[in-house]
């Protein structure tokens, strides 16, 4: 099974950027080449929604509709780290962000990354 470890959050100003990783430590059976990825987040006070997935090879990916643009996901398979950059942030991107296996919200996830964006 799985362990996924996100990491990269904290507080940031406003306009700033954050660059969050997730790195998968591989058990039996699991291989983070073959498997797409995801990012959810839950914003303080509302559940827990998908925001974006990437296909294994990183050619294909999806993003929830208002995030597009200034958000972007990356991977290195021989890492075994998927990335999310976040650009532009507002304070509604005040979440706990989680990496998760699989295409969706439905797959292991770690236990996430706080970004917190205030003055």
């Amino acid at each position: 099974q799985v362990q996924l470890v996100e990491s990269g959050g904290g507080l940031v100003q406003p306009g700033g950027s954050v660059r969050l990783s997730c790195l998968a430590s591989a058990g039996f059976g699991f291989d983070f080449s073959s498997n797409a990825m995801s990012w959810l987040r839950r914003a303080p006070g509302k559940g827990l929604e998908w925001i974006a997935s990437l296909t294994a090879d990183g050619s294909y990916s999806k993003y929830l509709k208002f995030v597009e643009g200034p958000f972007t996901m990356a991977r290195d398979n021989a890492k075994n780290t998927l990335y999310r950059q976040m650009n532009n942030l507002k304070a509604d991107d005040t979440a706990t962000y989680y990496c998760a296996e699989g295409w969706g919200k439905g797959g292991t996830r770690g236990p996430g990354t706080r970004v917190t964006v205030s003055e």
